[in-house]
């Protein structure tokens, strides 16, 4: 099935859609934060969303439209973590079947939380399979809806009534946003954040962050053309770390992205324990890569007021107790 690219209206559709069952998560700031970075700086706590995750919203806005009829088997996903999980919780909520495809690396904490959801597991290994190819043959063999992380309209619009969130809510402050940063792996949050600027009539600029060593989507920026990494592992940026750009939010992101950075593991370990002791929220790695960002590179965002997603907060307990570990950033609180 060859699905659309979503387009601005799917947007306003998806906050209708996930009105009442999305929580409309808080925005956080510190005069520490501003201090760091030199420009005035908002973080939207999606690391506080139903599954601990941005990625609820575009489960729910996508299986709650599921033709039931067509696809009696339930759905199919696959996920390094975070939309696996979001995908198993939600179809927990509705009452489907679930099957989620993870790589056998992924997080203990997010494999459990999905079994715990009553989803089926099928892991891999990452080096030697695709994950796509996995989904597709449990498709072949029964009725289910293959439910992509990004190559899908519903999920992408989903993932962009985060940020619209924000921008609503700062507006009704009397508050313009120059600046939406979101972590970017295969891109469905970027691109949602961008439709969700346009949606909004904003001129809010829509900027990306990924890990060092992964950034396949500015390469990609940069040559005009989806390109791939090096390699699919030897980040702690689990969620982050998708092959490639999928192709649905490429289209949308190739045009409207104006700039993506990139945090290295010891960045975003130390934005993480910036993040609980100065905010006292607890992120996963993948999810604290815009604020690494914003932190390593302040002067990027001098005098901009700023809206950082923290997308999730999923965290193995050894990889939150390395980040606690680190020396505090500035006059960060110990």
């Amino acid at each position: 099935m060859t699905l659309r690219p979503p387009v601005v209206a799917d947007v306003a559709d998806a906050l209708a859609q996930l009105a009442g069952v999305a929580i409309r998560t808080p925005l956080l700031r510190s005069d520490e934060l501003d201090a760091l970075s030199g420009g005035k700086v908002f973080i939207k706590c999606e690391n506080l969303q139903r599954s601990g995750a941005f990625k609820f919203r575009g489960a729910y806005n996508c299986l709650s439209r599921l033709d039931r009829a067509a696809f009696p088997g339930g759905v199919v996903a696959y996920s390094t973590g975070n939309h696996g999980l979001a995908v198993a919780g939600v179809s927990r909520m509705l009452g489907l079947a679930c099957t989620i495809v993870m790589p056998f690396d992924a997080p203990s904490v997010k494999i459990a939380r999905a079994r715990a959801h009553g989803a089926d597991i099928v892991l891999y290994d990452r080096h030697r399979q695709r994950r796509e190819d996995i989904a597709a043959s449990i498709a072949e063999r029964s009725a289910v809806a293959v439910v992509a992380p990004g190559d899908n309209p519903f999920v992408i619009a989903g993932q962009g009534t985060a940020m619209a969130e924000a921008l609503q809510d700062l507006a009704l402050a009397g508050i313009a946003v120059d600046v939406a940063m979101v972590p970017c792996g295969g891109g469905g949050l970027a691109a949602g954040t961008c439709l969700a600027v346009e949606a909004l009539g904003f001129q809010t600029e829509v900027w990306a962050a990924e890990p060092a060593g992964f950034d396949d989507t500015r390469r990609s920026l940069a040559s005009g053309k989806r390109e791939c990494n090096a390699t699919v592992d030897g980040s702690i940026c689990d969620a982050l770390l998708a092959p490639t750009p999928a192709a649905l939010p490429f289209a949308v992101n190739k045009d409207r992205l104006a700039r993506v950075e990139v945090a290295d593991d010891d960045e975003v370990l130390d934005a993480m324990r910036f993040a609980y002791q100065e905010l006292r929220i607890v992120l996963e790695p993948g999810g604290a890569v815009g604020l690494a960002a914003l932190l390593a590179r302040p002067g990027a965002l001098r005098g901009r007021t700023v809206v950082v997603v923290a997308s999730g907060g999923n965290v193995d307990t050894a990889v939150f107790m390395r980040a606690l570990a680190r020396q505090p950033i500035g006059g960060a609180a110990a």
